[in-house]
Protein backbone atom coordinates (compact mmCIF):
# COMPACT_ATOMS: atom_id res chain seq x y z
CA UNK A 1 0.00 0.00 0.00
CA UNK A 2 1.24 3.46 -0.86
CA UNK A 3 1.38 5.48 2.33
CA UNK A 4 2.01 9.17 2.78
CA UNK A 5 5.58 8.38 3.92
CA UNK A 6 6.31 6.59 0.64
CA UNK A 7 5.01 9.51 -1.42
CA UNK A 8 6.85 12.04 0.74
CA UNK A 9 10.11 10.17 0.32
CA UNK A 10 9.65 9.87 -3.43
CA UNK A 11 8.79 13.56 -3.79
CA UNK A 12 11.84 14.52 -1.73
CA UNK A 13 14.00 12.42 -4.03
CA UNK A 14 12.42 14.09 -7.06
CA UNK A 15 13.17 17.58 -5.73
CA UNK A 16 16.74 16.63 -4.85
CA UNK A 17 17.24 15.10 -8.32
CA UNK A 18 16.09 18.31 -10.03
CA UNK A 19 18.40 20.35 -7.79
CA UNK A 20 21.32 18.08 -8.72
CA UNK A 21 20.34 18.35 -12.38
CA UNK A 22 20.30 22.16 -12.26
CA UNK A 23 23.57 22.31 -10.32
CA UNK A 24 25.35 20.11 -12.87
CA UNK A 25 23.80 21.90 -15.86
CA UNK A 26 26.71 24.38 -16.29
CA UNK A 27 29.16 21.47 -16.53
CA UNK A 28 27.11 18.98 -18.56
CA UNK A 29 24.08 19.27 -20.81
CA UNK A 30 20.70 19.39 -19.09
CA UNK A 31 19.83 15.86 -20.26
CA UNK A 32 23.18 14.45 -19.13
CA UNK A 33 22.96 16.11 -15.74
CA UNK A 34 19.46 14.66 -15.32
CA UNK A 35 20.77 11.21 -16.17
CA UNK A 36 23.52 11.60 -13.56
CA UNK A 37 20.98 12.64 -10.93
CA UNK A 38 18.76 9.63 -11.66
CA UNK A 39 21.79 7.32 -11.68
CA UNK A 40 22.65 8.49 -8.17
CA UNK A 41 19.24 7.42 -6.88
CA UNK A 42 19.28 4.16 -8.84
CA UNK A 43 22.68 3.28 -7.41
CA UNK A 44 21.48 4.14 -3.93
CA UNK A 45 18.50 1.81 -4.24
CA UNK A 46 20.62 -1.02 -5.64
CA UNK A 47 23.10 -0.62 -2.78
CA UNK A 48 20.28 -0.70 -0.21
CA UNK A 49 18.98 -3.92 -1.75
CA UNK A 50 22.42 -5.50 -1.61
CA UNK A 51 22.67 -4.70 2.10
CA UNK A 52 19.21 -6.18 2.68
CA UNK A 53 20.57 -9.39 1.17
CA UNK A 54 23.55 -9.56 3.51
CA UNK A 55 25.99 -7.08 2.04
CA UNK A 56 27.72 -6.66 -1.30
CA UNK A 57 30.30 -9.40 -0.66
CA UNK A 58 27.68 -11.90 0.49
CA UNK A 59 25.40 -11.75 -2.55
CA UNK A 60 25.70 -12.25 -6.31
CA UNK A 61 26.55 -9.26 -8.48
CA UNK A 62 22.96 -8.87 -9.69
CA UNK A 63 21.24 -9.23 -6.30
CA UNK A 64 20.58 -5.49 -5.90
CA UNK A 65 19.00 -5.32 -9.35
CA UNK A 66 16.69 -8.29 -8.95
CA UNK A 67 15.60 -8.59 -5.31
CA UNK A 68 13.85 -6.53 -2.63
CA UNK A 69 12.17 -4.08 -5.04
CA UNK A 70 8.84 -2.74 -3.82
CA UNK A 71 6.66 0.32 -4.50
CA UNK A 72 8.83 2.50 -2.28
CA UNK A 73 12.02 1.54 -4.11
CA UNK A 74 10.45 1.94 -7.53
CA UNK A 75 8.99 5.35 -6.74
CA UNK A 76 12.30 6.52 -5.26
CA UNK A 77 13.80 6.04 -8.73
CA UNK A 78 10.78 6.69 -10.98
CA UNK A 79 9.79 10.09 -9.59
CA UNK A 80 13.30 11.55 -9.94
CA UNK A 81 13.38 10.16 -13.48
CA UNK A 82 10.05 11.74 -14.40
CA UNK A 83 10.88 15.05 -12.74
CA UNK A 84 14.27 15.33 -14.50
CA UNK A 85 12.68 14.51 -17.87
CA UNK A 86 10.00 17.14 -17.28
CA UNK A 87 12.60 19.73 -16.26
CA UNK A 88 14.78 19.09 -19.31
CA UNK A 89 11.76 19.03 -21.61
CA UNK A 90 10.46 22.34 -20.27
CA UNK A 91 13.83 24.03 -20.73
CA UNK A 92 14.13 22.61 -24.24
CA UNK A 93 10.60 23.77 -25.10
CA UNK A 94 11.29 27.24 -23.69
CA UNK A 95 14.44 27.53 -25.80
CA UNK A 96 12.58 26.40 -28.88
CA UNK A 97 9.71 28.84 -28.23
CA UNK A 98 12.16 31.71 -27.66
CA UNK A 99 13.94 30.97 -30.96
CA UNK A 100 10.65 30.85 -32.84
CA UNK A 101 9.35 34.08 -31.37
CA UNK A 102 12.59 36.01 -32.01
Amino acid sequence: MLTADIWTSALEHAVIAVIIQLMLWPVFTLWSSGAIAVAIFLGREIAQHEYKGGGPKAVAWDHGLLYHWNWDSCLDVALPLVSCVICASLVQAARHWRRRSA
